[in-house]
């Protein structure tokens, strides 16, 4: 039925007219680090019904597969490249080995660090044919990362779209800042967790996709590592902001992946994650075609009043 319902909703500047009175559809894709992977199946669900947003916020890891999927990559496309570049420890490492240390040259003139270069791994594991600008893009997109001196929000829809993407996910501590338009920027989960306010622009259909998790996974759980420690932290922060985002932009449809059991880190499980959030993907389209109805019936009869 959802099919039916979007079939004229490939351009993106059709007038309402154009779009037979078909809604335009704004999809947020949070921040999770390794448990945002959860947003491919999501992709996929939304493939199967022919649907396409016509606008696409993302933070952190949801900035980098919604360029992907901005880009014009499928959400089977965006698994298979996934599965690629992440389905082992030593596919990662080597990945990321490559890129940060670029002969004996790069190492004397970076020195040691623990800490990675947020530009490096966009260009370790993105495809090859990753566009460079806003521009080049199918779907609109606004990226979300934190300048790190003004505390305050910053979104990108223009320009550049690497160095855009490099400073959304820039995990504090673990990624150096980086350093682009004049600003200095860290991870966009610090002030945005989950964009529905940049996926509102000029949309009145609005999807919210959290992949922070939950706490129920370690609720009895009282030997908690000092990672854990950190990133669950975090987590309770960005679940607050999340909370007030979502009072203030309230979505047609609210998305929160059961990812608990999935350490922030654990990219290599990659299938796992998938094959988690796989069975979900028959409720995400059936909410979709009741809500999708309910605003067309609500359309409807505003019209006819």
């Amino acid at each position: 039925m959802a099919g039916d319902l979007v079939s004229a909703a490939d351009s993106r500047h059709e007038t309402e007219k154009e779009r037979g009175g078909l809604p335009r559809i704004g999809v947020a894709l949070g921040g999770g680090s390794a448990r945002g992977l959860t947003h491919i199946p999501y992709i996929e669900a939304m493939d199967e019904l022919g649907l396409r947003p016509d606008v696409i916020a993302g933070t952190s890891i949801g900035a980098l597969i919604g360029a992907g999927w901005a880009s014009g990559m499928s959400g089977a496309e965006l698994r298979d490249h996934a599965n690629e570049t992440l389905s082992t420890l030593r596919t990662i490492t080597g990945r990321l080995w490559a890129h940060h240390i670029r002969g004996i040259g790069s190492l004397f003139e970076q020195g040691l660090s623990m800490q990675l270069d947020a530009n490096r791994i966009v260009e370790a594991f993105t495809p090859e044919s990753f566009p460079d600008s806003f521009d080049a893009l199918d779907i609109p997109l606004y990226v979300v990362a934190t300048d790190f001196q003004s505390w305050h929000q910053v979104v990108f829809n223009s320009g550049p779209l690497r160095p855009a993407i490099a400073g959304s996910i820039a995990i504090p501590s673990l990624c150096h800042p980086v350093k682009f338009a004049n600003h200095i920027l860290v991870d966009g989960g610090v002030v945005n967790p989950l964009p529905l306010d940049q996926a509102d622009i000029d949309t009145d259909f609005l999807i919210g996709i959290d992949v922070n998790g939950d706490p129920s996974h370690g609720l009895h759980k009282e030997d908690h590592r000092p990672l854990d420690v950190w990133f669950g932290s975090a987590q309770i922060m960005m679940h607050s902001l999340t909370a007030h985002m979502m009072a203030a932009y309230p979505p047609d449809i609210y998305i929160r992946p059961h990812v608990a059991a999935f350490g922030a880190l654990e990219f290599w499980r990659v299938k796992e994650i998938l094959e988690h959030a796989d069975r979900e993907k028959d409720m995400f389209k059936r909410m979709i075609d009741e809500k999708l109805e309910s605003w067309l019936q609500n359309k409807q009869q505003v019209v006819g009043t």
